[in-house]
């Protein structure tokens, strides 16, 4: 089974991925012969309709289109605020955004969204998009996570990462089911963080302009900031020993990979350990360094 990995960055990290696709497509032997990569998610700066994390992509629209177009790669636009209001779906710059994407290239495009009453909106006006049901809805519940497994709409639905490891409830999922699940694999939040909802609100309501004030998070590890080796130790990480030996032979195939607020450098890593084989991934990391029009950091 092929393992695809939906990344971080399509309009924060162009640069990064203008020099890794390439050798990503021309060198395959670099890297796992058993992924591929399923999409690459995003949304510019100041985009009313954007969630999850505050958004920084500068790389022009019309750039990040025709890099995913040439590679076939499926592009994510992540409007996934949770606030939304009928006034704010006549937004101009979004719905730019929208028709550029929704037939850009041969593969399909998607949306990732929070927000039924812009999903209703992307399916009349858009109806060449496929559309995923946001992690941001914070669905704790096993149950509730079924149920929006079962909606038609959704072609993917990002779990809550704290169900994870329930494989029990997990494997009682149908193959149908299974294909539409895409797990969180490297989530760094407190496990038992119990505003996780009102962070993203909170993000929510600063892409919409409103005057509040940030959201403190309370973790013990909050000042840390993102680091990978805290993320390996969330009881919620997935490693990729995870996904070759315990997801995919239950039938799961579809993970996705955090980071659209964190730098090109640390994007780097997650694409060295998921995706590329040990042997080579000094080599990798020296060409992605060595290019002298790509700042890392």
């Amino acid at each position: 089974m092929n393992i695809c990995y939906h990344l971080p960055g399509l309009f924060e990290f162009y640069e990064l991925y203008k020099v890794f696709l390439p050798l990503f497509y021309e060198h395959r032997e670099y890297f796992y012969d058993w992924c591929e990569i399923g999409s690459i998610y995003g949304a510019p700066a100041d985009c009313l309709w954007g969630g999850g994390r505050v958004g920084f992509g500068e790389a022009t629209p019309g750039n990040a289109a025709a890099l995913m177009a040439e590679y076939r790669i499926s592009s994510r636009l992540t409007f996934s605020n949770s606030l939304l209001r009928e006034e704010h779906l006549d937004d101009k710059k979004c719905n730019r955004l929208c028709a550029l994407f929704e037939k850009n290239g041969r593969t399909q495009n998607g949306v990732i969204l929070t927000s039924d009453l812009l999903l209703d909106y992307l399916k009349q006006n858009y109806p060449g998009f496929y559309f995923v049901s946001s992690t941001t809805k914070v669905l704790r519940e096993f149950s509730q996570f079924v149920q929006e497994l079962n909606r038609e709409e959704f072609q993917y639905v990002v779990p809550d990462f704290r169900l994870n490891k329930e494989f029990r409830q997990l494997n009682s999922l149908t193959e149908t089911q299974k294909q539409k699940v895409e797990f969180l694999c490297n989530e760094c939040c407190s496990f038992i963080c119990k505003e996780r909802k009102c962070c993203y609100e909170n993000v929510s309501r600063k892409s919409l302009g409103e005057d509040c004030a940030d959201h403190i998070c309370a973790s013990p590890t909050a000042e840390r900031g993102y680091r990978f080796s805290d993320a390996m130790s969330n009881p919620g990480f997935i490693s990729i020993a995870d996904i070759q030996n315990v997801y995919a032979p239950q039938g799961f195939s579809n993970f996705k990979i955090e980071g659209r607020s964190l730098g090109s450098a640390v994007i780097l890593e997650f694409l060295l350990y998921y995706m590329t084989r040990p042997e080579y991934q000094l080599k990798v990391r020296e060409e992605i360094y060595l290019d002298s029009m790509l700042d890392l950091f």
